[in-house]
């Protein structure tokens, strides 16, 4: 089939259940393939690599040739800037995340991620199936962002709505017409700044042990954030905050139940769990692709990319790339120095990714003891819409 509707065929949700032959297909076709619609895509390891790490290539979107329209265009947040205003908002926003000023904050949660695991499970009732997504796998990194932020957990059912459609807004869809879709997305970045906004003036004064107070609060000048840098920040942190790691932990119980044999490997060698968490990410990561923009025209693999050209890194297809991994298509969690690409790489890496693993981690060990007799009722489950953010969007299981 034509090589220029790979895009379009990786998007198209009749492929959701199993894109990786349509990868497979892209690395044969590439290593960069021209789209129908103009965009590049490509889909082997080392050139997304080396494009992560290119500072030619731009991560924000207004630099296209043909720019988003205006409904689509919202304050950015650090992950669609480039240096030196990325690195300036980043470090602003890692100051009260992580190291070197808050060195402890994600280790310490350790414990507090632990009880809101233990409380989910023993809530799970044992004499009929249930949803991994809504009743586990997506509670628990919601609470986890909530109490990281300083957002209410009973304000879940109102942010939920806003998150859904700014996700969707920013998906990849090459063959649909997406203007009432981003106009929804528009409005609801807009309520949910306005919310966030709100929360934080409230600690303004009298601070709470969470990221929000720590902004609004900043007592240095030259370190504060304006109100639209908090918006944009905060708004980030709170969705890629549960988003991505819904997906890794529904997407790890979904391959362990695919592969009895190496559940029970893990179930009886549980020290392992580590390293199948990266290997989880690798096989079946939470998130497939990125788009960036060169600012000049730049050389890959012999092929030119015009500046200004949308270019879709397909990071699920560089993880299963045969010239990085060995056997890409088995699942194997004792592999060693798993180097995926699901957590980015270059200055855009995911700096939550450290809170990430300790989740999966903390939550797919505490669901080994009840897997071994655990099994699928829909195989493969509905899948979400989102083709960028790739995971069920419910996973029954009989426990």
């Amino acid at each position: 089939m034509d090589s220029e509707t790979l895009l379009s065929r990786i998007t198209d949700y009749a492929n959701r259940p199993n894109p990786y032959p349509l990868y497979a297909e892209l690395r044969e076709a590439g290593p960069v393939v021209r789209q129908a619609d103009g965009s590049y895509l490509v889909g082997t390891y080392h050139h997304i690599g080396a494009l992560l790490h290119d500072p030619r290539m731009s991560a924000d979107e207004r630099v296209r040739t043909t720019p988003p329209p205006p409904e689509k265009i919202r304050d950015p947040s650090f992950l669609r800037l480039d240096d030196p205003e990325h690195h300036r908002l980043r470090t602003l926003a890692m100051r009260p995340f992580g190291p070197p000023h808050t060195p402890g904050r994600v280790n310490a949660m350790r414990g507090e991620i632990a009880r809101i695991t233990t409380e989910l499970l023993e809530a799970l009732p044992t004499d009929r199936q249930i949803d991994i997504v809504d009743d586990f796998a997506y509670p628990l990194p919601v609470t986890v962002i909530c109490r990281l932020l300083g957002v209410p957990r009973e304000d879940e059912p109102r942010f939920r709505v806003w998150a859904d459609a700014l996700v969707a807004a920013a998906d990849v869809r090459p063959d649909e017409d997406t203007i009432a879709q981003d106009e929804v997305g528009r409005r609801a970045g807009n309520e949910m700044s306005q919310y966030l906004l709100d929360l934080a003036e409230q600690r303004r004064g009298e601070p709470t042990d969470d990221m929000l107070s720590a902004f609004v609060n900043e007592p240095d000048r030259s370190l504060r954030l304006t109100p639209e840098e908090l918006t944009a920040t905060a708004t980030l942190l709170l969705i890629a905050g549960h988003e991505t790691t819904v997906n890794l932990i529904t997407n790890g119980v979904l391959t362990l139940l695919r592969h009895p044999e190496q559940l029970d490997l893990l179930r009886r060698e549980p020290h392992l769990l580590p390293q199948a968490v990266e290997e989880l990410l690798r096989y079946e990561p939470p998130v497939h692709m990125r788009e960036r923009t060169p600012l000049a025209d730049i050389e890959v693999a012999g092929t030119t990319i015009p500046a200004g050209t949308s270019v879709v890194l397909a990071l699920a297809s560089g993880n299963r790339d045969p010239k990085q991994f060995h056997e890409p298509d088995r699942f194997d969690p004792t592999r060693r120095d798993v180097e995926h690409l699901s957590f980015g790489s270059g200055i855009h890496l995911c700096f939550g990714g450290p809170l990430a693993r300790i989740e999966a981690d903390t939550a797919l060990g505490a669901l080994l003891p009840r897997l071994g007799a655990a099994r699928l009722v829909q195989d493969p489950p509905p899948y979400r819409q989102n083709a960028m953010l790739r995971g069920p969007r419910h996973l029954p299981v009989q426990l």
